[in-house]
This record gives structure tokens, sequence and C-alpha cells, in this order.
């Protein structure tokens, strides 16, 4: 997952392969209750590992549910519908409205205290109408702060006046959940009679209530639906675990592949999605259908869908969404790449969502340069005009899952111009590895992709300075210094000769090998760190036995330029800016004293407790300078239009700052 301040994508060509989607937070977060509620073990397999399924399992486990963590399936014991006496827990539930709220009306039933928060963002959504449907059956719910919205205070509730209950009211056009939490909670009720639940004007996201009514059914809940406005949960109904539950890829997820599909995805192949197929439960499977309304070309299977770009450009269209309110927001975004102008209605839910969705779509679009018209329940887009009114914007994601990954999809506009993506970690809610799917089904011309050169003689710390950017930017590292030092220990381990003779088989060992460098330092050969393993004095001399070989030379060349992938790369080394990468967009030359660098390297040795002479350090420093700026190949030299940083009275954090800031000079916008 990234975890940088900013992830910048540089502007993407095209997309196709396959990616596998998680499972949906809608369902994961709803098994999750519904097995610690029941009476057994439940072994839930594929679910979500996400910010919002981590702080539901945390509140689970401090309710006394047991729950057993395994590579792929986890199984949790359920509380069988009835707390242990005295139960009292803080319950800190971030931003995950499917955590807040059916944990709200789950406890309010089972007695116990409980305090309720969450984040700052938690606190501005409603959730006044749930709590009024559960006090009309003796729930005791305080509000800590403002009415209407958590955080909240749960105490045990009275039900004596519960004999003979009305029907509980619950207003259905704010948000669904309210109707899911009352429908997950109430069966704890309902050992003696019928309950029933009235919804109060018209119900959004009815297939956000279809999810939860196959997960009771599953659990042994049987309730009766009439027509989406009376529901009645029969007496006798009793949590049941169903032994193993599988979780369903989410379809909200699915929105920004099929979406990248009719944009991007071209011939015969296209994207194809594992996890969920057009028979899902998920409403939100029916993007689909408005996906080929605006020209995407979709096939689908049991548990697999295809796109590939139908009509071009997109057609505009004019829905109502009420049957897809998350996966809409992709809808908005496909709007720039439609000819003529969409409008989406019936979304004020948008409004009470991570942030209010219809204002943050509105602002981040206008800052790539579409018209926008929004209203209290609708969105209406009018792409740029021209490919010259496209414009670079550096998109605020307002802690918003949501808005960062259909945001994502802007980077295949046609003035080819970056997207970046603000706070890029807030995906981790429902998708923590999506950048890294995107990334792995685009394509782009690798001149596009951007690359940073750092270069210096030894000792100048340009390793320390690459591996400290490539984390700041979320970029992939490359150490060219330690790949003849890999090609050496490599060819040593395979028991081949380091001779002319076996040259050709060194070059095809190289191309079987998977090399990673990490911001931490790590050097990976097949996922085994051999960095203590290519500093021996062993895998120094085979390094230049392996240098002296002209096609093992060409070969770790062309291996060079293959970590030039997206989103971009560091790249430290002598000679990155001047053989390498002569077209990268920013190379700098580090320098540093002799006498400074013999004094990093003499501290550096000290500290693994090896020995070492500051005096001979600085000799052997200046001596290697020598031979290598007059070596023939490559020798080492600044690139002439290399930025040169001396480093010798700079911290660490210095010189980052001003490679960072020469950076930022170079990029086509600014951050909000």
């Amino acid at each position: 997952m990234f975890k940088t301040e900013f992830l910048d994508i540089p502007a993407l060509a095209a997309a196709g392969g396959e990616v596998l989607l998680p499972g949906s937070k809608s369902i994961s977060n709803r098994v999750l209750l519904l097995a610690a509620l029941s009476e057994g073990t439940t072994a839930v397999h594929d679910l979500l590992d996400s910010d919002d399924t981590r702080v539901m399992l945390t509140a689970l486990e401090q309710i006394g549910c047991m729950i057993e963590r395994g590579a792929s399936t986890l199984r949790i014991t359920g509380i069988a519908g009835a707390l242990p006496a005295g139960t009292a827990a803080e319950l800190f539930l971030g931003n995950a409205g499917t955590a807040m709220r059916p944990l709200t009306a789950a406890l309010s039933l089972l007695g116990g205290e409980f305090t309720m928060r969450g984040v700052p963002r938690m606190y501005e959504r409603p959730i006044g109408d749930l709590v009024d449907g559960l006090r009309q059956i003796g729930c005791r719910i305080d509000y800590l702060g403002n009415a209407g919205f958590p955080p909240l205070r749960i105490t045990p509730a009275d039900f004596s006046a519960d004999a003979k209950q009305p029907p509980i009211q619950v207003r259905g056009d704010v948000s669904s959940q309210f109707l899911t939490s009352l429908l997950m909670a109430l069966p704890l009720r309902a050992a003696q009679q019928d309950i029933q639940i009235e919804v109060v004007g018209e119900l959004i996201s009815k297939p956000y209530i279809h999810i939860t009514l196959e997960l009771l059914a599953r659990f042994g809940i049987a309730v009766h639906n009439d027509n989406w406005q009376r529901f009645t949960i029969p007496a006798g109904s009793r949590y049941r675990s169903p032994g193993d539950i599988h979780v369903e890829a989410d379809a909200s997820s699915a929105s920004y592949f099929i979406a990248l599909g009719a944009i991007a995805a071209q011939g015969s192949a296209g994207v194809r999605i594992q996890g969920v197929g057009a028979q899902s439960i998920q409403g939100d499977i029916r993007f689909v259908e408005a996906a080929q309304a605006m020209g995407a070309e979709v096939e689908s299977g049991p548990n697999w869908l295809q796109v590939r770009r139908g009509r071009w450009p997109l057609q505009a269209i004019d829905l109502d969404c009420n049957h897809i309110p998350d996966a809409a927001m992709t809808l908005a975004v496909m709007a720039l790449y439609a000819e003529g102008t969409t409008t989406l209605r019936n979304i004020a839910s948008w409004r009470v969502k991570e942030t209010d969705r219809i204002a943050a779509m509105a602002c981040e679009l206008r800052k790539l340069g579409a018209t926008v018209e929004e209203g209290a329940d609708y969105l209406r887009v009018t792409p740029p005009a021209q490919t010259a009114d496209w414009r670079a914007a550096s998109i605020h994601t307002y802690d918003d899952h949501r808005v960062a990954m259909c945001f994502s999809l802007a980077a295949f506009n046609p003035q080819q111009l970056p997207v970046r993506i603000e706070d890029p970690q807030c995906v981790a809610k429902t998708f923590p590895d999506y950048f890294e799917a995107l990334f792995s089904v685009c394509e782009t011309p690798r001149a596009q992709i951007p690359v940073i050169c750092i270069d210096g003689p030894t000792a100048s710390g340009k390793g320390t300075i690459a591996a400290e950017i490539a984390h700041r930017l979320g970029y992939g590292i490359l150490d060219s210094g330690a790949l003849y030092r890999i090609a050496g220990l490599a060819a040593h381990r395979a028991g081949i000769a380091i001779d002319p003779a076996h040259e050709a088989e060194i070059v095809a060992l190289l191309g079987s090998l998977d090399i990673r460098f990490t911001p931490t330092h790590q050097i990976l050969i097949d996922g085994e760190d051999v960095g203590h393993a290519i500093r021996s004095e062993e895998a120094g001399m085979d390094a230049s036995r392996v240098s002296a070989l002209p096609k093992v030379r060409e070969a770790l060349v062309a291996l060079q330029l293959g970590f030039q992938q997206l989103p971009g790369l560091v790249a430290d080394g002598r000679d990155m800016g001047t053989v390498i990468f002569p077209g990268a967009q920013l190379k700098v030359y580090l320098i540093a004293s002799a006498e400074c660098r013999a004094e990093r390297r003499y501290k550096q040795l000290i500290s693994k407790g090896i020995s070492a002479n500051i005096t001979a350090l600085r000799a052997d420093l200046e001596a290697r300078d020598a031979r290598d700026m007059s070596r023939s190949v490559a020798p080492l030299k600044p690139a002439p239009d290399a930025l040169s940083l001396d480093s010798s009275t700079l911290s660490i954090e210095q010189v980052v700052t001003q490679v960072l800031d020469w950076w930022q000079e170079r990029q086509p916008f600014k951050p909000s």
C-alpha cells in the first residue's frame, strides 16, 4: 500500500490484463457482526482486510467474541445473542459507517455499557434516525456531542413496555445503513413475538438492503419484505452460524476496473476482473449496465467480468443512481471521456458519506477542466470542450477512498497530463492495494514513466538519499551498484564459472532472477535478502570478474532499464543520468568532500563492529574517485543537465528536502 503524502500518476495510455478484487466491505462487516451474534463458530473466507474490517474485528473482540486469524480464513465464535454480565467497553470505529451504525443497534439491545467513538468526520455523519428508532423500543442511547451524531453512550435498555410493540419506524431517505442496522439487531428481541420495521419515506439504496436480507437468511433469519416499506422479523428468530461463508469480491471496487476497460482496454483481451460476476448479490454490480450504456463492452461469467472499450468517445447518460450510490462516483469520472453532458440523479446520500461527495466530486472535476453543476441530489458533468482544455490537477481526496480511486482514471486524459492523488493511503478503507492493482494492468510508453537519477562518487550518500526519495514519492528504487555483485553472487551460487566461456549462461541466469530493492535498503533475490551476502570480499571479486564480460554488461544495462516501471523510479549509481537514463526528468549529482565521506564510512563500519582507519579510508576513496573518473566506459561525471548538490555540511533530511523541491518545480501542478 502507498503510504506517501501524495502519489503522482503519470499519463497512462492503455490497459489490459487480470485483476483480483478484494472482498466486499459491505458484505465483510455484515458477516462479521452476524457471526459475532450467532451461536457457534463461523469460518469466514476471503474477508476484506481493510481499515473498516479491522476496527470491526477489534470491537467484536472487546465485547467477548473469540477470533482466530488464519492466512485466508478467519474463524469467529459468536456470543449466541447474549453478552457476559457487566460487559463494558469504549469502542473506536474510525470512519466506518458499516461498523458504527450496526454495532450501535446491536449493543443497545444486548445490554452492557459502551462508548462509541470515531474520527472527527464520523461525528459529522448522521445517526439520529437510527437512534430514534431504537429508542422506540426502550434502548438507552445518549449523545456525547451534537444531537443526532456520534460519539454515543449506550447503557442497558428498558424493555418493560415492549409487550405490544408497534412497528418501529425509521427514515429511509438518508442512509440505508439505518435500516440495515435494525434488521441485523432486532432478531435479538424476536424470541417471543414478531417485530416489524416500517420505512418512513422513500427507501434509498435498496440493493444494500437486499445484501442484508440475503446474509440474514444465511444466518437463519428469514425476514419478510413487504414492498420495501415494511419488514417483519418472525417470532422465534435466532442466529445460527452457517459454518462456512465466503465473501464476494467488492462490486463497488469492480467499478474502477470496469471503467478502466471502457476507457483504455482495446483489442480482444480487455481487462478481466476476477472475484465478482453478473449474478452478484451486490447492487453495485448494476454499474455494468451503466457502463454499457456509456459504451463499454462487457462479458460475464460466474465469478468474472471481461471489459473492453466499445463506443468511443463514451456516450453521456442521464441516470437515476439510487441503485448504485457508491459506484456512481466512477460514472462522474467516466463522464470526462463522454460526448455530451452526463447527469447523475438521486444521489442525495452522497452528502452524508465519508465526505460530502457531491461537493467533493464537483470541486475536483473542475480542477481537471470539466464544467460541473451540482444540486442537492444531482451532479451534471460536461467534459473539457477540447483536448487543450484538460488540466493537470492535484486531487484532494478528503480522506475518502472512493474519491482517490475514481480520480486515478483521469490519468488517461488525451492531453497526456499526470494526475496527483493526495493522501493515497486513504484507499486502505476498502482496497489497500488499489494502486498496485491499477498499475499491474496499465501501460504507458516508457518515456512517460518518471525517473529521478541520483549519481555521485562512492560514499556520497546517494543510496541513502535515493531510498528516502523513493519512499516519499512511492516510487521504485534501483541500486545499480549492487547489480554486478548480484550477478556474481548468483553465478557463484549456481555453480557457473565466471569466464567468457560461460557468459551466455550468466546472461540467461540474470533473466530468470526476481531482483527487487526496497526503501528500507533490502536487496532481494527471489524474495531472499542478500544485502549482507553481496558485501563480502568474495562477492566483490566475483563482481569484478562479471564486469569484464561484455554480454553480461549489456544484459545488466537491459535489466536496469527494466526497473523503469509505474508509477516511477529513483535510480542511484555512477552513470544513471549519463548512460542508463539520459532522458530522466531530474538528475542530481551528489558530492561530498573526501574527508566527509571517509568520516561517514568510518562511522558506518565502526557501528557494525568492523575496525577501520579513517586515514586509509580517505586514501582509498580518493584513489577510487580517480579510477572511476578516468575509466573508458561510463566514466564518473555529472550529466550536462544534472543539478550538483554538495552534502558535506547537510543532513539527510536537508538533502532530501532539496531534491524533492527540485522535483516539485518540474511538476505541472501544486498541492491543494
